[in-house]
């Protein structure tokens, strides 16, 4: 009991955090720091998500948005000002959407089981299943690897499949302006 009260603690401070990098993040003109509380904000994701028994999410958050996606800020970065060159106006309309969508997510969670509700749906139905029934269905012993290459396998592909165009674009974007500064080189000569 202690230690899912500690557990709880921790989770909430890191929540906590959270939503503090968010704010600062908001409020940054420094494009540089933006990028750098990004990664920090990713690490702290990975650190709640480990905390919420989803290793495999918090791996894949510090990877791609702690390490992938903080380069790509930098590199990008590189290719720009360190500076935002002119004030964001905040039009009242895109805050109505933004507050009129957080609240319609919000709504949506209160149908939800409670966190860790041990009586939720997918601790009497889906993961029984998997554990009983997916080394007859899908022939590999290891229940993790055969949700995720099977029973998930079209989302799996999903992730792949963006992870690769992150990639794709980040190579165009970086490459299309080293092509550009040689072009440019050669033109001066």
């Amino acid at each position: 009991m202690g230690e899912q009260v500690m557990g709880s603690a921790v989770e909430m401070v890191l929540f906590v955090f959270l939503i503090v990098l968010a704010i600062c993040i908001v409020r940054l003109r420094s494009l540089f720091a933006a990028a750098m509380l990004f990664g920090i904000f990713s690490l702290l994701s990975a650190g709640l998500l480990t905390m919420m028994d989803a290793v495999d999410v918090a791996f894949t958050e510090a990877a791609v948005g702690a390490g992938f996606s903080t380069v790509l800020f930098l590199g990008a970065l590189g290719l720009t000002t360190s500076e935002e060159v002119s004030p964001v106006k905040h039009r009242v309309v895109a805050k109505l959407v933004v507050v009129s969508t957080g609240l319609a997510l919000a709504y949506g969670t209160l149908d939800m089981p409670a966190y860790g509700d041990p009586d939720a749906p997918i601790h009497r139905h889906v993961a029984p299943h998997y554990l009983e029934k997916s080394a007859d269905e899908i022939g590999i012993p290891n229940v993790v690897t055969s949700v995720l290459a099977s029973y998930r396998g079209y989302d799996t592909f999903g992730e792949v499949t963006v992870v690769l165009t992150a990639a794709v674009g980040a190579i165009l974007l970086l490459g299309g302006r080293a092509t550009r500064r040689r072009e440019d080189t050669e033109d001066a000569e």
